[in-house]
């Protein structure tokens, strides 16, 4: 049984205090990608803060149910769409968020995953030239690699492998970094790019192949929890309100304002330390079992967040027990309902 966490009201309420922007000009924001994890947490922040809403998702790995709490909203509205194909909507900033982000969902199906990255970038890139829109890259840490340096800075040009089961996303990302900057110098297009650090929170799918949904799923059936390698290697781990919040500072700062900007937590932990702290928080008793490596793993995975302190007057706040404890309630209640529904 999983312990109680905090409301979620206290660990939210820091990145809520935007002003209204119902006298902005960047008043209707689509959101592609947005009935996935993170991007129905960027739809339900947006809103909160007086913006009107388009939400874009072919549902391939997005999900209805991340989003159906907004469809009564009048500020809302739903497309289900292929990011693959041409868009044409009357919008004044972009959000793109559209992939797998997950290595066993862009695994299984790379070609498509590398398309996702390239095509649809190139894509809204156009429907943002058209309508003179703001547009924000939702960029990743996999751009570096399994870095050599450590913690990584947006100066740093990465160690990734072009030829390996991840290279779908990592290079896809990498590509669509240099469609928004290509656009940039070309066309003069308002972009920002913000490399994302490992983020967890509620919404996160039990099946996602992530480590903290791995280890929290395992941890509250009492099962072996898994660690592929030795267990050294590390993650930083950002609460998902928090890299929101910097999202939502990031599309509110001036145009000369591009990124790349890494968005994380910089305190790092070893995946040992990370499943002994998970299995304290669930009162589970689970063993812990170590498993072959997984192939092209970074071993070292910690953002230098500088530029978004000085840049976007961003860093995470929420702790991570508490972020833990409400991740946890959240897949609690999910295996939960499973069992009913079985």
């Amino acid at each position: 049984m999983a312990r109680t966490s905090k409301s979620k009201k206290g660990i939210t309420e820091n990145i809520l205090q935007f002003p209204s922007n119902r006298s902005k000009k960047l008043k209707k924001i689509l959101v592609a990608g947005g009935a996935g994890f993170l991007g129905s947490h960027l739809c339900d922040l947006l809103l909160a803060t007086d913006h009107d809403v388009i939400c874009v998702d072919d549902l391939s790995t997005g999900r209805f149910e991340n989003i159906k709490h907004l469809f009564d909203l009048p500020n809302f509205a739903f497309r289900r769409h292929d990011v693959r194909s041409t868009l044409n909507v009357k919008v004044d900033a972009i959000f793109n968020f559209a992939s797998p982000a997950s290595p066993p969902a862009y695994q299984a199906d790379p070609v498509g995953t590398l398309f996702t990255n390239i095509v649809g970038a190139r894509n809204l890139l156009e429907l943002a030239r058209r309508r003179d829109a703001t547009i924000v890259q939702a960029s990743t840490s996999e751009v570096y690699g399994n870095p050599l340096v450590s913690p990584q800075r947006e100066d740093y040009l990465g160690n990734v492998s072009i030829t390996g089961p991840r290279a779908c996303y990592d290079e896809g990302k990498r590509c669509a970094e240099t469609q928004f900057f290509d656009f940039h110098r070309l066309f003069g297009l308002k972009i920002k790019v913000a490399r994302i650090f490992n983020t967890y929170g509620p919404r996160m799918r039990p099946d996602d192949g992530r480590v903290i949904s791995n280890f929290i799923v395992q941890a509250l059936r009492n099962e072996p929890i898994s660690i592929y390698g030795s267990g050294l290697q590390t993650r930083s781990f950002c609460y998902v309100d928090d890299l929101i919040g910097g999202f939502l500072k990031f599309l509110n700062t001036s145009a000369d304002v591009t990124g790349p900007i890494n968005l994380g937590n910089p305190a790092e932990m070893t995946m040992i330390d990370l499943a002994e702290r998970i299995i304290r928080l669930t009162n589970s008793k689970s063993p812990i079992v170590h498993l072959l490596a997984a192939v092209d793993d970074p071993q070292r995975r910690r953002p230098d967040i500088s530029r978004a302190a000085t840049q976007l007057g961003w860093h995470p706040h929420v702790d991570i027990d508490d972020g833990l404890l409400s991740t946890i309630d959240h897949f609690d209640r999910v295996l939960r309902h499973a069992a009913v529904s079985n």
